[in-house]
């Protein structure tokens, strides 16, 4: 339950940082959008499966 709650976080982190920067400086860049938007989900996923992931 403790790792559930962590990782809706972690997301919800993630969401907030991609729509936060969208809005603050990207957002009549379309093509630097796309590519910042997910440079930052490649980002997130790494560190989270290099550091948070639990083997079952």
């Amino acid at each position: 339950m403790k790792h559930d709650l962590f990782v809706v976080i972690y997301l919800v982190v993630m969401v907030a940082l991609i729509i936060g920067l969208d809005v603050l400086f990207l957002r009549d860049h379309l093509w630097w959008r796309l590519a910042t938007n997910v440079g930052i989900v490649v980002v997130f996923a790494t560190v989270y499966l290099l550091f948070f992931r639990t083997s079952k």
